[in-house]
């Protein structure tokens, strides 16, 4: 007949496979697919719950300020928490410097800032919570620098932080957190008394899956 391929002794060795033997076939080329090198791309994919968008601010040493003083935000800083930009919410800005070059971390507020703290590695790469050498919070009461440490904080007030949440405002004495706590809600607590119950509680995150490129 006009157009017939005469058979060939590899298309009847194809032919006489039977079922088993197709998938033998199958499982031999799927093995040897396993051998081929991953793309450069595809190995170096990091974990989905590292934020990559908030590289440190490095010390400016022609700020005129010391190398662990509070210094003001960056516009184009991103929280390394939840990635959002600190310096559109001053009042509730935080911000963590390390002791070894002054590199600084901003945060959207004191809830990222402890978020943070529980586990500084995941959030700055290489980096410990034993390396950092000073903590600041935002006195939500006259917008200045206070030391994380000292300040008291209000938890379950009527104010909702950048994240929609209560953010653990920060004051520097306990009377104007009493006197904002009176008027909005919410009971005071000192630093070593945020849990990390408490801020699992307040976490409003998608497990940190930003994935954003700065700038974004």
């Amino acid at each position: 007949m006009l157009g017939r391929t005469p058979p060939t002794p590899a298309m009847g060795r194809l032919a006489r496979l039977s079922g088993t033997g197709v998938l033998a076939l199958a499982l031999t080329l799927a093995a040897a697919l396993q051998l081929l090198p991953r793309s450069a791309s595809s190995m170096a994919e990091p974990p989905a719950d590292v934020c990559l968008i908030a590289p440190p601010t490095p010390f400016d040493a022609k700020s005129g300020l010391s190398l662990l003083a509070p210094r003001p935000v960056p516009a184009e800083a991103r929280c390394p928490v939840c990635g959002m930009h600190p310096a559109r919410s001053p009042a509730w800005a935080a911000q963590v410097i390390f002791a070894d070059n002054g590199d600084a971390q901003f945060f959207d507020s004191p809830l990222s800032l402890f978020i943070y703290l529980q586990d500084v590695g995941r959030f700055s790469r290489g980096r410990k919570a034993a390396e950092i050498g000073a903590l600041y919070v935002s006195d939500a009461a006259s917008g200045a620098w206070i030391a994380a440490e000292a300040a008291v904080y209000v938890q379950g007030s009527s104010a909702l932080g950048p994240m929609r949440a209560g953010n653990l405002p920060a004051f520097a004495d306990a009377a104007s957190a009493q006197r904002f706590a009176g008027e909005r809600g919410g009971r005071l607590l000192r630093f070593k008394e945020i849990s990390p119950a408490l801020l699992r509680e307040l976490d409003t995150r998608s497990h940190q899956k930003h994935r954003e490129k700065a700038g974004a």
